[in-house]
C-alpha cells in the first residue's frame, strides 16, 4: 500500500485552542445576558436575542466537533485502520467491492449529513 506521511501540522498533537475558545464563550454567556437585560429594563429573562443566539450557536457548534472527533478517533482506533498521519495514496489499487463499498459509504455520510442540515434549518 503507498502511503504518504504527514509530519507538518500532526493530528495526534494536543491543540488546546478549542477548549481555550469554549471556556470563553462559556465566561462571556452570562455577561452578556446580563448586558442584554441591563440595557433594556422591559426585555425578558428568555427573550430572544440575537448576540446570545451567536453565541450559542457557537458553543454548540464547538462542542458537535469535538463530539465528532472524538468519535472519529474512538472508531479508527477500534477498526485497527492505520494511524490519521498516513493518508492512503493507492485507491485505485484496491479491489472493484472495496471502491464500490467506500462510495457507498460516503454517499450514505453525505445524505446523512444534508438530512441532518435540513432538519437543523427546519
Amino acid at each position: 500500500m503507498n502511503s504518504l506521511k504527514i509530519t507538518k501540522g500532526d493530528v495526534s498533537e494536543r491543540n488546546y485552542t478549542p477548549y481555550l475558545l469554549f471556556g470563553l464563550l462559556l465566561l462571556i454567556w452570562p455577561f452578556l445576558q446580563r448586558l442584554v437585560i441591563n440595557s433594556d429594563a422591559t426585555i425578558g429573562f428568555i427573550d430572544p436575542n440575537i448576540w446570545l443566539l451567536i453565541l450559542m450557536s457557537l458553543i454548540c457548534f464547538l462542542i458537535v466537533t469535538g463530539l465528532s472527533w472524538w468519535l472519529l478517533q474512538s472508531f479508527w482506533m477500534r477498526l485497527g485502520l492505520p494511524l490519521l498521519t498516513e493518508m492512503v495514496l493507492s485507491f485505485k489499487k484496491m479491489e472493484l467491492w472495496q471502491q464500490l463499498g467506500f462510495y457507498w459509504a460516503s454517499f450514505g455520510l453525505l445524505l446523512l449529513a444534508a438530512v441532518g442540515v435540513l432538519t437543523a434549518i427546519v
